[in-house]
């Protein structure tokens, strides 16, 4: 071991003091370097302990990202099953909706042939004997309904009943209750039929009537104003109603 270097100042000190003094040092050399070594542990456990720390932080956000992403799944998930839900809902919707317009269309047909049954049953037996009693002396007779159709067999009008003879071709629209607008469409049907007619090179006069079991006194004037015969229901048969100056339009 080296001589320890004995500063000027110590060189008239005694061995026992010297001693001493070199005692000191190294003691307080030794307690500086234990408190040295209790700051590095000390510093070393705050390291530890803010790496805990991050450590801690980093777990926890991992976790709070997974169940954020399993919420998110879950959420998209019932969200789909909503979608599929609805979707099947509106499938059935669609369904019930087709059938009723399935049903409603057949009802429609039924309706209409009801009409037809009407036409036959209630107003045909009788309304060429009331029109011949009019002086028309119609000989052809076709119940049932009469199509008109275009070039390529599209329905532009269908007429209940047409009474025809030499000279004059009378169309019968036949309704439960006729009402106001049936008027207007009959109007339209008769211009139909005399297009029809003159594209066939039939020359013959054009009139019009309305038959009805219910006839309001509104749709009777209406009926008789556009110049149509107003053909209702008396008892078991029918009877034309003409008005005082009634005048029947032609086309």
């Amino acid at each position: 071991m080296e001589t320890p270097v004995i500063p000027d100042y110590e060189r008239d000190l005694s061995f026992e003091q010297i001693w001493a003094s070199i005692k000191e040092l190294r003691e307080s050399q030794k307690e500086t370097g234990r408190l040295f070594r209790e700051n590095a542990e000390r510093e070393k456990e705050m390291i530890e302990r803010q790496f805990e720390y991050l450590e801690r932080q980093r777990e926890n956000a991992e976790r709070q990202r997974k169940e954020e992403a399993e919420r998110q799944r879950e959420d998209d998930k019932r969200r789909q099953e909503d979608l599929e839900q609805q979707r099947k809902k509106d499938a059935a919707w669609k369904e019930e909706f087709n059938r009723m317009i399935r049903q409603s269309n057949k009802q429609m047909g039924e309706l209409h042939n009801r009409f037809g049954q009407l036409a036959e049953h209630l107003v045909a037996p009788s309304i060429n004997k009331r029109f011949n009693e009019l002086g028309y002396h119609f000989g052809s007779f076709s119940p049932g309904g009469h199509k008109i159709e275009d070039e390529k067999g599209k329905t532009k009008a269908e007429i209940d009943i047409l009474l025809e003879n030499g000279e004059t071709i009378m169309a019968v629209e036949v309704k439960i209750k006729p009402a106001v607008k049936d008027v207007e469409a009959h109007l339209k049907r008769l211009e139909v039929l005399k297009e029809h007619r003159r594209g066939i090179n039939d020359k013959r006069t054009i009139k019009g009537a309305i038959a009805g079991a219910i006839f309001g006194a509104v749709e009777k004037k209406a009926t008789a104003d556009a110049g149509l015969y107003v053909v209702e229901q008396s008892g078991d048969t029918m009877r034309i109603d003409v008005p005082e100056g009634f005048v029947p339009r032609e086309w």
